[in-house]
């Protein structure tokens, strides 16, 4: 047990900064309109999430370099700056929805604004940066809020208790007429190359190196499959809950509102507090990851200890938070702005990580092996495809 907590972290904490408000509406609404059909779809994008957060994990580990520092080293200043950047401004644009998802659970359950919760849960957030060992902090307060994820949607499970043998019928891949956009989605928000990439700052963060290559892989592989967990029990729970009563999903309170009539208040405010822990943990994670690549790509470090880093996480924070008290959502221009430098990052990032974790002299013995290789390239192949499909849906068509 004593080395099992460990080992616990960064893969807890990729896993709780990937699945936020966003993921929950879209598993959500997939499993109200289509019941178990994209159950296939989730697993795909876990074995590409394994993939990747793997690799991150291990190029971490194999050098004391951050990954921003190596595409420097590589491809030269500009290449880091540009994924910094783009990074950064992607994280900036959904912050916004992170923080209104955390206050709309409680704003629900107690009848009241969101205004006053977007204070507080962004104060909440920023205070956790004046710890003077945040990484320590941040690594409790996920692996916290994961569990509260975990137990909060597994109960919702149990109450539902769903149909296994049509569940099972959701492993046959079928894309059902109409769905394509929200199965691009799930996709999308699932198989998060950016949290991926950070997987390798999170490493170099709880200190791990070669020597601790074998446990700190199957840790992040970990992490990958509790994400993955979480988004079948939601898929799951719309499916066995909604789906039967026609009941469709257009926010991340709905799916909660929704049980109110049939399990009582109870198993509303617990499924209200899963969403608050998808929601907070992305408010933290989200603005993490921001920040401190940023900072990394200017050169003014990627340590969590640092001041400057810390200005910068506070800075996407407070952006969000200034996003959400001025509009009450998320704009639908920065939604587009956003998914418009995914479609361009998102590809430049996953191909990053395939070349760094195939350079033998920075990689040593944990250089890709063909295998890693296979899944890896299938992987970038998807990113490339997702990024045309975006580029199509949301520009062209």
């Amino acid at each position: 047990m004593r080395s099992l907590f460990r080992y616990l972290g960064p893969g807890l904490i990729t896993a709780a900064l990937v699945f936020g408000p966003g993921s929950l509406t879209i598993t959500s609404k997939l499993g109200s309109l289509y019941a178990y059909q994209h159950i296939w779809v989730i697993l795909q994008a876990v074995v590409f999430m394994l993939s990747y957060t793997e690799m991150g994990a291990r190029i971490g580990m194999a050098t004391s370099d951050s990954l921003l520092c190596s595409i420097q080293q590589k491809w030269g200043k500009a290449a880091s700056v540009i994924l910094g950047l783009g990074i950064f401004a992607i994280t900036a644009s959904f912050q916004a929805g992170n923080t209104i998802g955390a206050s709309l659970a409680f704003a629900k359950l107690a009848g009241s604004g969101t205004e006053g919760w977007v204070i507080a849960f962004t104060l909440a957030g920023i205070s956790l940066l004046f710890f003077r060992s945040f990484y320590k902090v941040l690594e409790k307060v996920m692996i916290s809020l994961v569990a509260l994820m975990l137990l909060s949607f597994l109960i919702t499970l149990i109450l539902a208790r769903p149909d296994f043998g049509a569940l099972a019928s959701g492993l046959i891949p079928s894309l059902p007429a109409g769905s394509e956009m929200l199965s691009v989605a799930l996709i999308a928000s699932s198989f998060s190359v950016v949290g991926a990439f950070y997987q390798g700052y999170l490493v170099q963060e709880k200190g791990w190196t070669k020597a601790e290559a074998s446990q700190g892989r199957k840790e992040a592989m970990a992490g990958v499959l509790v994400l993955g967990l979480i988004s079948l029990f939601i898929l799951t729970n719309a499916a066995s809950i909604l789906y039967p009563q026609g009941i469709q999903v257009n926010s991340a309170t709905d799916m909660g509102l929704a049980l109110e009539p049939l399990y009582g208040n109870t198993a509303t405010v617990i499924f209200m507090l899963g969403l608050f822990g998808a929601s907070f943990s992305s408010l933290i994670g989200n603005a993490t990851i921001g920040g401190s690549l940023l900072a990394d790509a200017f050169s003014l470090g990627n340590a969590l200890s640092s001041p400057k880093v810390r200005m910068l996480i506070m800075l996407v924070m407070l952006i969000g938070a200034a996003i959400a008290l001025r509009f009450g959502r998320l704009p639908l221009e920065l939604i587009v702005f956003a998914q418009a430098i995914t479609v361009v990052i998102a590809p430049l990032v996953g191909l990053a990580i395939l070349v760094l974790a195939n350079d033998r002299e920075r990689m040593g013995e944990l250089k890709n092996t063909i295998t890693h290789n296979i899944f890896a390239i299938l992987g970038l192949l998807l990113l490339l495809g997702l990024s045309a499909t975006q580029l199509y849906l949301q520009f062209i068509r």
